[in-house]
């Protein structure tokens, strides 16, 4: 079953995983796309604030984009998002971590300009399985509404 509009009302809405992490994921990811010590040396990391290895806020975005994906947006009819609205990175992501998606809809509302799809705003944060909070983001997504040409209500 295809998820549209409608099936997001306000509320919460799921959650999704878990998700394991690995020490070599973290390492690889930082190594590509954020080099810096914290993310690859374990000696350097725990010199820094973060008290040791922990994987880039920009790993733990994309792992979050996946568990979306996985969960939910595989099967939404989804046609894109305009953006994110706020990421923040809360606790560090580390080696070993077993992560969770908490899934809210914050606001579903019909497109003004196309009355055949709706804006439907997420709050999507990840937790540890201590139920710490490593991340939160909130972002809208584009989705098409059931009946195509709805009208407006």
């Amino acid at each position: 079953m295809t998820l549209t509009f409608e099936d997001f009302p306000q509320g919460p809405f799921g959650s999704f995983g878990p998700r394991h992490v690995t020490r070599d994921e973290i390492i690889a990811f930082a190594s590509e796309f954020d080099p810096q010590p914290m993310h690859l040396d374990e000696e350097a990391a725990k010199q820094s604030m973060l008290n040791g290895l922990s994987g880039s806020g920009w790993h733990l975005c994309s792992l979050m984009m996946r568990m979306m994906f996985d969960g939910f947006i595989g099967h939404t009819a989804s046609l894109g998002s305009p953006g994110v609205n706020e990421v923040r990175w809360l606790s560090p992501l580390r080696p070993d971590d077993e992560l969770m998606l908490d899934v809210e809809v914050i606001e579903a509302r019909v497109s003004r300009s196309r009355p055949s799809t709706g804006i439907v705003t997420f709050k999507c944060g990840v937790r540890n399985k201590a139920g710490e909070r490593l991340c939160e983001m909130v972002s809208p997504i584009i989705v098409e509404r059931r009946a195509a040409g709805a009208e407006v209500a």
